[in-house]
């Protein structure tokens, strides 16, 4: 958007929150913090798998892996950096872990086991540009509602629950791990989203990492009142155990199921192909590609752009390209304005 003085026009930088958790939600933000400096990332804290589910279970803490990478993809730090954070070990008690995980449990600690406020000195302690919060303080448990008639809870879990419980998940829900606290958001997510002028859903798991964070009471309220245009960023393949045979519109449909018919304003699709012989790899593993039914979208009111979104990255595993993401959602902020 532009803001038009009496001598020349100046560039006001956009207010974009980003909302998911994982791998995928990190990818965009390396790109959109070159379109903003105003960039609130709201990460899901259901995590209780990998180091992440270690450190939680050992020291009563929130998750820290997607925080971890969300910092990371926000901060100006050196590559030498970054690669001591991302470092994972190898060997003995602490294999699996990786070193900015432990950098953010050692932080928490020097913070009296205030988590928030942890996740701030180390934002600080790495440039990072914008924001990354937690979308809620709260120790907190993801469960699923499965066609079958049972509930699964845990995030690690449910990530399965489709081939191991040989059901389709049909909700997803939040509890309290402490009994005697209810589930809230941060204040300054709800700010945040308030002052948006652009908020962006995933890419990242439809049921484990974009819709945890929608749970959150309040979070769906304050996002439908907003003025920002919301767009979702439909996945290029299916999660074996979570989405098996999901199409486009399946994926949207499940967001408006659990939020309201009108939440989303746009939805970005691929449209690209993926090489056969790594096609091949992924059907193997019980992922496919997700099917384009951009009508069925279209048909509830959203505007769907379609694209050419695949990108193979150095480990051969195919991604959003985050370029394009990137170009795309300038392009519809500035429609925006």
């Amino acid at each position: 958007m532009f803001k038009f003085t009496h001598s020349a026009p100046t560039f006001t930088a956009p207010e974009i929150v980003c909302i998911g958790g994982g791998t995928g939600l990190s990818v965009i933000l390396r790109k959109l913090k070159v379109l903003s400096p105003n960039i609130t990332a709201v990460v899901t804290v259901a995590d209780d798998g990998g180091g992440s589910g270690v450190l939680r279970s050992d020291l009563k803490m929130l998750p820290p892996g997607d925080i971890r990478q969300c910092i990371l993809a926000l901060s100006q730090t050196e590559p030498l950096m970054e690669e001591l954070l991302m470092y994972r070990f190898n060997e003995g008690s602490l294999s699996g872990q990786s070193f900015g995980n432990l950098f953010l449990a050692a932080m928490t600690g020097i913070s009296g086991g205030n988590f928030i406020d942890a996740v701030r000195k180390v934002s600080q302690v790495l440039k990072v540009t914008g924001k990354v919060l937690p979308v809620t303080d709260c120790d907190v448990c993801l469960c699923a509602a499965l066609e079958n008639g049972m509930t699964v809870c845990g995030e690690s879990d449910i990530g399965h629950s489709t081939h191991k419980y040989k059901s389709k998940i049909t909700d997803v829900f939040l509890k309290s791990v402490d009994e005697n606290r209810e589930i809230a958001p941060l204040p300054e997510v709800i700010e945040a989203i308030g002052k948006a002028d652009i908020i962006v859903l995933g890419p990242g798991s439809l049921y484990t990492s974009i819709l945890p964070n929608l749970m959150v009471p309040k979070i769906t309220d304050a996002i439908h009142r907003a003025k920002a245009k919301v767009i979702y960023i439909n996945n290029i393949m299916t999660q074996p155990g979570e989405t098996d045979g999901y199409t486009a519109s399946d994926h949207v449909n499940a967001i408006l199921k659990h939020t309201c018919p009108d939440f989303i304003d746009y939805c970005i699709v691929n449209c690209g192909s993926v090489p056969k012989d790594l096609l091949f790899k992924y059907i193997e593993d019980g992922a496919g590609i997700v099917k384009s039914d951009a009508d069925k979208i279209r048909a509830k009111g959203i505007e769907v752009i379609e694209s050419d979104l695949v990108e193979i990255n150095s480990m051969g595993l195919i991604r959003h390209n985050s370029a394009a993401l990137a170009e795309t959602i300038a392009k519809l902020t500035a429609k925006k304005g």
